[in-house]
């Protein structure tokens, strides 16, 4: 008498099953040892690499959007800088290639002494203060990545059981948007900018609203996708920009 077989459907479901709960102690423990930097990574990880065993494909777009947006945060430094060397001056590194460095390979988890260790929307704001002396670009470009990676859980990379918020990340690309005019119109007491950035005369420079640009779309995607995934409706906000106020990431 022959023993029935399993079906040939089922074999491959019962496979995964047991091998759910081994993809998610590999997360945890990749999650547990991973040692999460100031920045994320800028290059991605090999298609060979382990780690994507125990990552879902939201996971690792999540971590693709992340990298560009950190690329274009530290374009934005770069240009920054250029067109300000005075705030780089500031911050007493022997040039601006070391400012950058500062910023994005310290692991100083976005609270910069000078800065008074604030971080997020409370380091933003520092850079439009009129009265502010320190490094106006340190405290906008860490204000505003900061912001970002509080609105991806301060997180660098991602697993099964990490939890992406919809809302919070659609949050973050209207903040851009806000610091983006603001870095544009904030003014001192004589109406000069505080930060120089595009300019508009005989040769026109707008490098910066495409950077901006980007990140904004990077954000918007990533939270479209991920409000897809959890099935949870994010909440769209209109603000007229001359009033707008940062949204909360956290």
């Amino acid at each position: 008498m022959s023993l029935p077989r399993s079906s040939p459907s089922i074999a491959p479901r019962r496979a995964a099953v047991r091998l759910a709960p081994v993809l998610v102690a590999l997360g945890v423990a990749l999650a547990g040892c991973s040692s999460p930097g100031t920045a994320p990574r800028s290059e991605r990880l090999p298609a060979f690499a382990p780690q994507h065993l125990a990552k879902t494909d939201v996971d690792r777009f999540a971590e693709a959007h992340q990298q560009r947006v950190f690329i274009s945060l530290r374009r934005l430094a770069e240009k920054l800088y250029k067109r300000n060397p005075r705030e780089w001056r500031k911050s007493g590194a022997p040039g601006m290639e070391a400012a950058i460095a500062r910023i994005f390979e310290v692991n100083h988890g976005w609270r910069l002494q000078e800065l008074g260790h604030r971080r997020d929307i409370d380091a933003l704001q520092l850079a439009f203060q009129p009265e502010f002396n320190g490094d106006r670009v340190a405290a906008f470009v860490v204000g505003l990545a900061s912001m970002v990676q509080s609105a991806f859980g301060d997180k660098v990379e991602f697993y099964l059981l990490d939890e992406l918020n919809a809302q919070r990340i659609y949050n973050a690309a209207r903040n851009v948007e806000i610091a983006a005019w603001k870095l544009a119109s904030a003014r001192d007491a004589n109406g000069q900018p505080l930060l120089l950035s595009n300019e508009i005369g005989e040769v026109t420079n707008l490098s910066f609203e495409r950077e901006f640009g980007r990140m904004i779309g990077q954000l918007e995607v990533l939270s479209d996708v991920v409000e897809e995934k959890t099935e949870r409706t994010v909440t769209r906000v209109v603000q007229n920009m001359a009033t707008a106020v940062f949204l909360p990431v956290r």
